[in-house]
């Protein structure tokens, strides 16, 4: 398809669209094409738009990525920090790319698949259209619809009917060149009464600049359950745009906790359906920020269907001139009654200079409901300082302290043991540098 694309940063990133090769299934090429031309049709927002009034893309549009071709050299030894005990298998993406002899899928339970999307679309067809480029929209979202165009690495993760896995499964991109623009994409289908588990893993080797733009899907059949767990830890000139779509059955669960430490500039978009009845969403965030870094995150809870519940709790730290976004959107749709939602935003600013912009909204047109939001911004409380101080600890160690105790709260939430104990220590130390 030849096209021109209106906005100089969509042209520079399209540049290398035409080197994406066919699929063998004709409706993604379809799809494809389709997010191309939608793509070309879109501007870059900028902060005269409401959803990212106060997120500037400005240095990521002076800049110019390409995807690679192949992956570069990384060694099991480079990426062994990075590994997950509990984790019962593990998929490695380095700048975009699968490499099959990082990976490890060998010791999966029965009815558990997790294939590189490419194999999947051979495998399991019809189990991938219904969902794959249909539950994240291309329409208004410039980024969701370069990533379509650029569809072809990924990973695909089924549960069956009633299967389940205690273990986690561990999605690990590594990004490694500047200049590299990598458009990973994942899909989750949990099948009825199923239960899954995985970990969207986003790492740096070195610190160039490099682009980020991911999509995960995610249907949950009746009565299924899926946890989600996405750590966003690229380097401090990294751009990280990402989105996630969920949708859910009657009755389904989703658990969500997306920690945030990376990328001199990122995003991270959340939007959860509720499809059916009496489904449950539990969305926790923390974003851990410093230097110059902006961290902005979106979420959206619709409750289209009775019975619904969602807890949501975000928490940043920003210290030096960092800048940390929440807005987060709860719904509550006519003919959604006895709907219980709440949610919360808490903000520690560490210097004069840390700057955070929240925003919590309802939009309630049942009257049978129950829904609370609230927001605080603020700094150290005195009291808990000068109680600290008073039992021996000097200033600073009471302030790392406390620090410390305000994000491990949401990080403890986790219920991959390793995994927390690696991400406290990376708090701590955080916290410890002043950020």
């Amino acid at each position: 398809m030849n096209v021109t694309a209106i906005h100089p940063c969509v042209a520079s990133l399209l540049a290398g669209s035409g080197a994406v090769p066919k699929s063998p299934a004709a409706w993604l090429d379809a799809r494809r094409a389709a997010a191309l031309e939608r793509a070309n049709a879109l501007a870059v927002p900028t902060t005269r738009d409401e959803e990212w009034r106060f997120t500037d893309l400005t240095p990521m549009t002076r800049l110019q990525f390409q995807p690679v071709t192949s992956a570069a050299a990384v060694s099991a030894e480079d990426i062994a920090v990075h590994a997950v005990a509990e984790a019962a298998a593990r998929l490695v993406f380095v700048d975009g790319i699968h490499v099959p002899a990082l990976s490890q899928t060998g010791s999966l339970p029965a009815g558990i698949t997790v294939e590189p999307l490419a194999d999947a679309l051979g495998k399991h067809g019809a189990l991938v259209e219904p969902h794959l480029a249909q539950l994240a929209g291309n329409d208004n979202d410039l980024f969701a619809a370069l990533n379509t165009a650029f569809l072809q690495h990924g990973v695909f993760i089924h549960a069956a009917k009633n299967a389940g896995s205690g273990q986690p499964v561990h999605l690990l991109f590594v990004s490694t060149r500047k200049g590299a623009a990598a458009y990973p994409r994942c899909l989750v289908v949990a099948e009825p009464a199923s239960e899954i588990a995985f970990i969207e893993d986003y790492v740096a080797l070195g610190d160039g600049e490099c682009l980020t733009n991911a999509v995960t899907e995610i249907a949950v059949a009746a009565g299924a359950s899926v946890r989600h767990i996405k750590l966003q830890r690229e380097s401090s000139q990294a751009f990280h745009i990402g989105s996630c779509a969920v949708t859910l059955a009657k009755d389904a669960r989703y658990l969500s906790h997306a920690v945030t430490f990376g990328a001199r500039l990122s995003r991270n978009n959340l939007a959860v359906i509720q499809q059916g009845e009496g489904a449950h969403a539990q969305i926790d965030g923390i974003a851990l920020i410093g230097g110059r870094q902006l961290a902005d995150t979106h979420t959206l809870m619709d409750h289209t269907r009775p019975n619904g519940s969602c807890e949501q709790s975000h928490k940043t730290i920003v210290g030096g001139a960092g800048h940390a976004v929440f807005n987060g959107k709860v719904f509550v749709r006519e003919g959604a009654q006895l709907t219980n939602s709440s949610q919360q935003s808490r903000n520690l600013l560490l210097s004069d200079k840390a700057h955070v912009d929240t925003k919590p909204q309802l939009e309630i047109f049942a009257d049978d409901v129950k829904c609370a939001h609230g927001a605080t911004v603020g700094q150290l409380d005195a009291e808990h300082l000068f109680y600290l101080k008073s039992r021996g600890l000097p200033e600073a160690q009471a302030r790392n302290l406390l620090t410390y105790a305000f994000g491990a709260e949401i990080i403890g939430r986790i219920p991959v043991p390793s995994l927390v104990a690696r991400l406290e220590q990376y708090v701590m130390a955080r916290t410890e540098g002043g950020t």
